[in-house]
This record gives structure tokens, sequence and C-alpha cells, in this order.
């Protein structure tokens, strides 16, 4: 799964430099932040609705689009799925009462 990662993290990297005409992505870059953020809450909301509604294909679908735009917006702020990734694995294995009470002290 990681591969899939990876490769679409190069492929976001790489519009970076892209054309904005030829580039969905390299259009958000040009947005900004708050374009692709915009976007990742719209992503967010539809998740939810097709989550609620309970189908099976369009909370696939809607997943996709939603982890899509994260990790455009991770690009755009310097960061690699990997990052994401490696928190969660300092994570597991913590009861989640735990790391809530550790992000407290912190």
């Amino acid at each position: 799964m990681s591969d899939v990662l990876d490769r679409l993290a190069e492929t976001l990297e790489a519009r970076k430099t892209a054309d904005p005409q030829s580039s969905y992505v390299a259009k958000l870059y040009a947005k900004g932040m708050d374009s692709i953020l915009k976007k990742v809450g719209e992503e967010a909301a539809e998740t939810i609705i097709a989550a609620k509604d309970g189908d099976r294909e369009q909370i696939i679908y809607e997943t996709a689009d939603l982890w899509f735009h994260t990790l455009v917006m991770l690009a755009q702020a310097g960061l690699h799925p990997n990052d994401v990734l490696n928190e969660l694995a300092r994570r597991e294995g913590l009861s989640g009462l735990e790391e809530k009470a550790a992000r407290k002290d912190s």
C-alpha cells in the first residue's frame, strides 16, 4: 500500500512544476493552500454523506477523493505521506485515551 502512496507523492511533487492549464493538481497548487483546504473540506463532507447513506461504493469513491486531496495538502505543506504513516506507527498500540492525555501534557 505504501507503494501507491509513494507513487502518488512523486506524481504530486512533479505537478508542482506543471502547467496549471494542463494539470488539475498544478491548478490547485497555483490557487494556494486555502483552495486546497476547501477541496479537502468538500471531500470530507461528501465522504460523511456517503457513509451516512451506507453506500459502500460511494464510501470508497469519496474516501479516495478525500485521501487524494489530503495528499495534495500534505505536498503543498512540504510533507510526505510517510510523515503521517510514521505518526500512525508511533501511536500503534497506544490506548486512544493515553494518546489524548499525552497531547494535553505537551
